[in-house]
């Protein structure tokens, strides 16, 4: 069909509207930060905790996450870097969990440095008195902080990470 252009149809007053309501919904967002978090997937319990508290209306830790919830359903790598790059590029700041495992992810170290290579802030986060032995490269190489998994902390780092960029 010549001609059609493949338009949503909308309006332009339709499209006014949404716009607006775009708008407002990040007013209404302010003062949260757009955050990806890296980590390795058999960490999913312990991460899911920490956005547990990002949601809980009494913490001081608050953000929008974009990260992913669920691992890509393929097995092209590219695929899953570009779709892993758009949510990094929706973000402020990229979150790392620290693990045992996480030194040994090659996806980890590549969020990071994809992370840093488009300007986003980066924080690394380890629970306990002190990080695990093992860390990505990627964090010692461009001296990243590394908190504890505390929210007070957490938060100041991220606000300071994000207003670094």
């Amino acid at each position: 069909m010549a001609g059609s252009g493949g338009g949503s149809g909308m309006t332009y007053s339709e499209y006014q509207k949404a716009q607006q309501r775009a708008k407002q919904s990040l007013k209404e967002g302010e003062g949260k930060r757009n955050i990806y978090i890296a980590f390795d997937s058999d960490d999913i319990d312990e991460v899911n905790l920490v956005r547990g508290q990002a949601k809980n209306e009494n913490s001081n830790l608050e953000f929008n996450d974009f990260s992913l919830k669920k691992p890509f359903d393929s097995k092209d790598a590219q695929y899953i870097k570009r779709g892993i790059r758009e949510r990094i590029r929706q973000s402020s700041v990229t979150v790392v969990y620290l693990t045992e495992k996480t030194a040994n992810s090659k996806w980890v170290d590549w969020e990071i440095r994809e992370s840093l290579s488009m300007g986003k802030g980066v924080v690394a986060m380890h629970k306990g008195d002190s990080p695990p032995n093992r860390i990505p490269k990627a964090i010692s190489d461009n001296k990243i902080p590394v908190v504890p998994w505390n929210q007070t902390q957490l938060s100041r780092t991220i606000d300071q990470q994000s207003e670094n960029r």
